[in-house]
């Protein structure tokens, strides 16, 4: 399609001209002529009428989301008018830039791309310790951390679609990266936890602070603060002696609000801590029963919006309910949602989906005028964030939309990101299987406990068994539909490449360690050898396969930091599956009289299982790879 613009498009050319990067049109002189011009409303205004194209633009971060209406439409339709009112100020994802995966420039400023044609007009970059900080060498250090010229780069790229990046860090807890570090120590309380109450951890605060900002236009700065329960509790107690976290807590608050103040900035927090220790356990932030005093919200620093930051509830009156509760605390906050991309290979949309349609629903009615949604990384960040995209087109239409229609909704994806919204949710897939509640509305994420399980261990057989047989169906098929599905001429088509791999893998391994089990216990030495001489040889094959891939995909969106650690993970498997191969043979062989791996009765990782919709969870590879001591975790200092 050709385009001719035409009216007050000037200061929107730069951002206009990239688009078409994106999606297929052409600026031309023999163009449709599309005239661009200021409305005296907030309401844009799309129309084409005549064999002309009109936008009307109220905001002008939404002329680029204008610009794909039009193109999208003008295919399709002769003539058509569509209006659409912003309903936040401020929306947009927050990546998280601080679990290994640090997005390279070139991948994030087609991720911008792609967010202004969805609609979005801020992100904020989650950076614990991956930014310089002058005179702190170890500060990111081996992380992939930002430079400072690389920062600003991105935020000019943004602002020229009226897209505002907003750092978002730590100044209290989960700096664990840089205090494990010797020449951190004297900032340390314990392992995550600044020592606070001294001025050497206020001279790093103000170097901190001011590297995290300076590379931006805004003066938004989001300062963390979430999950601090350790504060206090480590070396701090040690030389100072025990003092109320909720004291501690304020006063820090209060200094660096002294240092922010003097930059001029405007300053954002996580409002978890206020809620839990206002909270009967000193440790909810989600006790519905929790009262706000006047002395909890008096402590809190005027000129701070609280975040509020919610990804499990599924009905609108627990959010209705939690509103309330900050708006006890003085002020209505902002929101962060969630698409769940953390902790397993999988997007639980299921659940992201149902959380983030009733979160939306409830911000708009309780007048809430920031809103973000996360897209968390944990535990070395297995999955990627383009996985997320159909979630966030979610986020964009209901921006503009009172109720978005599912079928306008998945169009708009299509067109914003070349894949269709089947591809996406086929994703939820890899976690949602038999065994699994419809909708998967429970964290349970086996399609990465069941990859990294050790054969001869099987800390998460209990978990399956019984389905096994038709779990190891359910990711041959998934494999088959995945491949089927795809598209290599899409840009994005490469992100299905892992799922598919790995739906391979866990085939054939997601059942090996029962089989094993079962002909161990019963002394069938002729499949024991099948396992040894086929089946586990063939599940290494598809690993290496998979690794390949997963290493191929990491590299394309992230710099190489980081990728180590899935490399060792790889690794470890692999040699594992080799060791069962010796361990099994040996005993098939009669060279060793018992496997006392496989002599262990088998118990299930988590207790519970009867009192959920899934099949477990757990948080951390380590824990999944092996019970035994990956590394020595006391004292917390």
């Amino acid at each position: 399609m050709y385009i001719l613009l035409q009216g007050e498009f000037h200061s929107f050319l730069p951002g206009i001209e990239e688009l078409q990067k994106e999606i297929n049109f052409t600026l031309h002189e023999d163009g449709i002529p599309l005239t661009i011009e200021k409305s005296d409303s907030k309401d844009t205004v799309v129309e084409f009428r005549n064999g002309e194209g009109f936008i009307s633009y109220g905001q002008a971060y939404h002329v680029y989301r204008a610009i794909g209406l039009f193109v999208q439409h003008s295919k399709e339709q002769a003539t058509f008018m569509m209006k659409e009112t912003p309903h936040f100020q401020t929306i947009g994802p927050m990546f998280d830039l601080s679990r290994n995966a640090v997005m390279r420039v070139d991948q994030f400023k087609g991720m911008l791309r792609k967010m202004a044609l969805m609609g979005f007009n801020a992100a904020m970059l989650y950076m614990e310790d991956t930014y310089e900080v002058k005179d702190f060498p170890y500060f990111g250090y081996m992380r992939g951390r930002y430079s400072q010229q690389e920062l600003q780069e991105l935020d000019d790229y943004a602002f020229q679609f009226g897209i505002e990046l907003i750092p978002c860090i730590q100044t209290l807890a989960h700096l664990e990266e840089f205090l494990k570090w010797d020449a951190a120590a004297h900032l340390k309380d314990t392992r995550g936890v600044l020592l606070v109450e001294q001025e050497a951890t206020y001279e790093f605060l103000r170097k901190m602070i001011k590297a995290a900002a300076q590379p931006f236009r805004t003066k938004r700065i989001h300062i963390g603060m979430d999950e601090a329960e350790e504060l206090g509790r480590g070396i701090y107690l040690n030389k100072f002696g025990y003092k109320d976290r909720i004291d501690l807590m304020t006063d820090h608050l209060r200094q660096v609000k002294e240092i922010t103040d003097k930059l001029e900035l405007d300053v954002m927090m996580w409002s978890d801590m206020f809620l839990k220790l206002a909270s009967n356990s000193g440790d909810d932030q989600y006790d519905m029963s929790t009262e706000i005093s006047e002395v909890m919200k008096n402590k809190i620093p005027d000129n701070i919006k609280l975040m509020y930051w919610d990804y499990y509830h599924t009905e609108q009156e627990d959010y209705q309910a939690l509103i309330a509760k900050h708006k006890q605390l003085g002020q209505t906050p902002a929101f962060a949602g969630g698409i769940w991309v953390w902790n397993t290979f999988a997007t639980n949309y299921g659940l992201s989906l149902k959380t983030s349609e009733a979160a939306l629903t409830v911000c708009k009615q309780e007048g809430i005028e920031d809103v973000f949604v996360t897209l968390w990384g944990d535990d070395g960040y297995e999955n990627n964030y383009y996985s997320a995209m159909l979630g966030l087109q979610l986020y964009a239409e209901h921006q503009f939309k009172t109720t978005v229609d599912k079928e306008y909704w998945y169009a708009r994806t299509k067109f914003c990101t070349g894949l269709d919204a089947k591809s996406f949710l086929q994703l939820n897939d890899l976690d949602a299987i038999p065994g699994v509640a419809n909708e998967n509305l429970d964290q349970t994420n086996p399609s990465k406990f069941l990859l990294w399980q050790d054969v001869l261990l099987g800390l998460f057989d209990k978990h399956i068994e019984g389905v096994e047989h038709d779990v190891s169906l359910h990711y041959q098929q998934l494999e088959n539909r995945i491949k089927q599905s795809r598209d290599p001429r899409l840009e994005l088509d490469f992100i299905f490449e892992v799922p598919e791999k790995l739906s391979a893998v866990l085939a054939q391994k997601a059942a090996i360690g029962i089989k094993l089990k079962t002909a161990y216990d019963n002394q069938q030495v002729e499949t024991l050898r099948q396992i040894a001489d086929e089946d586990l040889p063939v599940i290494i094959d598809k690993v290496k396969v998979l690794r390949n891939a997963h290493k191929k995909q990491w590299l394309t969106i992230n710099k190489p930091f980081g990728w180590e650690v899935i490399d060792i993970r790889y690794g470890g498997l692999i040699a594992r599956l080799e060791t069962a191969i010796e361990r099994i043979t040996d005993y098939s062989n009669g060279e060793i009289e018992r496997i006392e791996e496989l002599e262990q009765e088998r118990l299930p990782f988590n207790t519970n299982l009867d009192k959920t919709t899934g099949l477990g969870w757990s948080s951390y590879y380590y824990r999944m790879a092996s019970p035994n001591v990956f590394f020595h975790v006391l004292p917390i200092y």
